[in-house]
Parts: structure tokens; C-alpha cells; sequence
């Protein structure tokens, strides 16, 4: 059974590759989502008036797949209030009227490790989720228990979306962050193989990876073919291992773990100095951008401000996207913060943001040669318009990754993505009512 093969060749547009990153001025204000990962909200612990400093608290974790959130300014908390998400629903956060000073929270102190479960402890409590976009909790997917099933850890510094830097930039200024992070994997979740996965084209980083590998006999650089979506977890675990991860399992079901290489680096940095999760680097770019670069940005800053910082816009922007072109989220303004999992900011003008006339299915089968997990979009397309559930069962449309590579691949500009994606939800309601109408039998 050969998955994972396919894929599409797209511009890399990498236009910030070589911008070092700069730190952006502090913001007036910050608003701290309390959803900023896959799993319930995190819980307030502050309120209005309070005085909070870089590393304090500001929302614990709520329950076994939740992260805390913590302040990346100092400042005081103005209020809390119910935020509009990326998707469409709303969530508590907390706003913070910055004081300018940074004063670092007095509590911070490096965490003290004795084994397994203290490591994990420490990734728990530092924030940090799946930073190359995936926004799950970093220490649910280490939390193995039996670390014998672990054969390879895989270091996702597979960057395939267009425009986006921000790792490239980790594996080129953060290197000794990700060796020290593979050192602390290897003590105490007992890693025997590490496998660096990294894209072709990106020469430098392979150079920079390959001199971890270098002074570690356990790793190894594997050069990926530069097709999207490289970065695509279970497409990652075939072109590094040649491992298939079936449907409905999870990595370690084949006995992989798969990190991204920043949220590599924020767990060593954590493990060094103590200071949580509280700000990252972003690739602001795209056509309406005036002046694209990496930037450091503290978590909750608004998009406004960081585009502001970038000289603003050359251009009206018709779209903005969390992420890159191809899976990124529209927001719904420039009022909305940078989130944990926030790698790129992309401002698209009219021209590339207008949406391509689509005409009728010419059954090329182009979006089945180039489906990662050889799914059949056009058929799925035909189920969801007749709204049969049972077939979109049958076409496995749940474990569509909507990586967009056959909207991009479709010579009739289908909206074959966006299909997918409502028909998984219709599938979810069939499967939900199939369960309750079994349940009252």
C-alpha cells in the first residue's frame, strides 16, 4: 500500500529566508485567547486590575488536552471579554494595557528535572503546543507512558508552504536549541533515532541540521523532496521512515514522534531559563505586505500592529491569512491577536486573493493522482451534493488532511477543499446520529 507519494509542486515564494528576525516594539495592548490549541480553553486566574509581568500566569490549563497561557508583556489586565476565533466562535480572553517596561515575573526560575515525569511536567507547564501550526499540546503527544514504543523521533523542519521562514529561521539561529532539545528527548524519553526532515531546496538549513547530526551518532539529516505537503505528519513519517500510519491511528501507533523544529527549540529554551511560551517569530509577507519580514512578536499582539510595524500595506489587502496559502485561515480583521501556533501572517492584494472562476468536472482524475492519501475529491464532491453520508463513509473523506492540493491541482478550479470540509462535517452529523439512534435500541 504506497500513501503519502503525492503531492504538488508549488512556488516557494521564500522572500524572507535570509531576514534574520527583529523584535517588534511593544503594542499598547495584547489580547491572550484562552483557545490557542487543539482542546478545551484554558481557565482565567486574573481579572481586571491586575498587575501582570513577562511570564506571569494569566489562564491555567482545563483539563487533560489544554495549555496554559501566560503574559508576554508587563502591564495591566484591562478586562476579560468573549473574542472572536478564526473559525467562527468565540472564546474568553484577556486583555492587557502594556506598561512598556518588560519587567520579567519574579517567579520565573528554570524547572527542576529528576526524570520522565518531571520532563513532562515541565513541557505541561511551559505552554507550548505544536508550533508549526498544528496548535496540539506538546506534552499530551510526549506523554507515552511506555517509551519503548518510541523507535524515531522525526523533526518536522519540512517548511512547505509558500512564503513561510519562520522555522528556517529556528534552524539557522536557534541550531544549538534543537540539538540541546534532541539531547533532552534522548535522556528522558530514551529516543535511540532522531531523523531531521528537511526540504531540498533549503540548502543552508541542511547544512545547519547536518552539523547536529554530525556530533550525533543517533541522528541522521533526511533530504525531502521539495513537494508540498512535505510537512504533512503522516506524509513526513513515509518519506523519512517509510513508515504508513493507517487511518484513525496516531504516529506513535507506528512508533513515531513527530515535533516540529521551533516547538523543539521553545522546549529547550523552557528547560533553560524557565520563561514559558510567550512569544514567537512570524513571517509577515504576501503581495499587500509594504516591507516583508521575520518578526519577534509577542503572543496577543494584533495583526494590526505587527503589519503597522512592517510599514503597513503597499496595497489594500482583500485577504489575510493565519499561515500560509494553502491551509491558512482567513481572519476576520486586523483586530485579532498572533496565537501560539502563528507562523506567518500573509496579506494577499486583490489579484492574488480573487478567487478563480470554476467551470464543470472534466473527470481528468488530477485530484486523485496528487491526493497525499489517495482520496477521491471528485467523488467525494458528488456524495456531499447528493447528501449521502453512507458514501462519504465509504470515500474515507475524515482522514482528508485539506491540504488544498486538489483545489490547486483542479484545471476546472473546483473548490474541491472547501468540499471536503463541509462534507466531513456531514459526516461527523450522520456518525453522531447513527451513534444515537444505536444508543436508544
Amino acid at each position: 500500500m504506497s500513501f503519502y507519494l503525492s503531492g504538488v509542486h508549488i512556488p516557494h515564494k521564500k522572500n524572507t529566508a535570509e531576514m534574520a528576525p527583529v523584535r517588534m516594539n511593544i503594542p499598547k495592548t495584547v489580547v491572550l485567547l484562552t483557545s490557542m490549541h487543539i482542546g478545551k480553553p484554558a481557565l482565567p486566574v486574573v481579572k481586571a486590575g491586575d498587575h501582570v509581568d513577562v511570564g506571569t500566569l494569566v489562564a491555567e490549563q482545563n483539563g487533560v488536552v489544554s495549555s496554559p497561557v501566560y503574559s508576554g508583556v508587563s502591564g495591566t489586565v484591562k478586562k476579560i471579554e468573549d473574542a472572536l476565533l478564526a473559525g467562527g466562535t468565540f472564546a474568553p480572553a484577556v486583555v492587557i494595557e502594556t506598561d512598556g517596561l518588560q519587567t520579567k515575573d519574579l517567579n520565573i526560575l528554570p524547572p527542576q528535572i529528576n526524570g520522565y515525569e518531571d520532563f513532562i511536567t515541565a513541557v505541561k507547564k511551559s505552554g507550548i503546543v505544536g508550533l508549526g501550526g498544528a496548535g496540539f499540546p506538546t506534552y499530551v503527544k510526549l506523554d507515552v507512558k511506555d517509551t519503548s514504543k518510541i523507535q524515531e523521533l522525526i523533526i518536522n523542519c519540512a517548511e512547505c508552504e509558500p512564503y513561510i521562514t519562520s522555522d528556517t529561521r529556528t534552524m539557522l539561529d536557534k541550531t544549538e536549541e534543537i540539538e540541546y532539545a534532541i539531547s533532552l528527548f534522548e535522556k528522558y524519553l530514551g529516543i535511540k533515532k532522531t531523523v531531521i526532515g528537511v526540504e531540498s531546496h533549503n540548502k543552508k538549513a541542511i547544512e545547519k541540521m547536518k552539523q547536529i547530526a554530525a556530533k550525533n551518532p543517533n541522528a541522521e539529516v533526511k533530504i525531502l523532496p521539495s513537494v508540498y505537503p512535505q510537512g504533512g505528519e503522516k506524509v513526513l513519517i513515509y518519506h523519512t521512515v517509510k513508515k504508513v500510519v493507517p487511518a484513525g491511528k496516531l504516529p506513535i501507533d507506528v512508533g513515531c514522534i513527530v515535533c516540529n523544529c521551533t516547538t523543539m527549540a521553545a522546549i529547550a529554551e523552557f528547560i533553560r531559563t524557565g520563561m514559558p511560551l510567550v512569544e514567537k517569530c512570524i513571517t509577515v509577507d504576501g503581495s499587500a505586505v509594504k516591507e516583508p519580514k521575520n518578526v519577534i512578536v509577542p503572543i496577543g499582539a494584533k495583526l494590526a500592529d505587527v503589519f503597522e510595524f512592517c510599514g503597513g500595506f503597499k496595497s489594500e489587502p482583500k485577504k489575510v491569512l493565519y499561515g500560509g496559502p494553502m491551509m491558512g485561515i482567513s481572519v476576520p480583521g486586523l483586530e485579532v491577536p498572533v496565537l501560539k501556533n502563528t507562523n506567518a501572517l500573509i496579506a494577499l492584494n486583490e489579484k492574488d486573493a480573487k478567487r478563480p472562476h470554476s467551470t464543470q468536472c472534466i473527470h481528468c482524475g488530477m485530484c486523485v493522482s496528487h491526493c497525499p492519501v489517495k482520496l477521491s475529491p471528485m467523488g467525494i464532491a458528488k456524495a456531499y451534493k447528493n447528501g449521502n453520508a453512507e458514501a462519504l463513509q465509504k470515500l474515507r473523506v475524515d482522514i482528508c488532511m485539506e491540504c488544498g492540493c486538489c483545489s490547486y491541482i483542479c484545471p476546472a478550479k473546483r473548490p474541491l477543499v472547501e468540499t471536503n470540509k463541509m462534507a466531513k462535517t456531514m459526516l461527523r452529523e450522520y456518525q453522531n446520529a447513527q451513534k444515537e439512534k444505536d444508543g436508544k435500541k
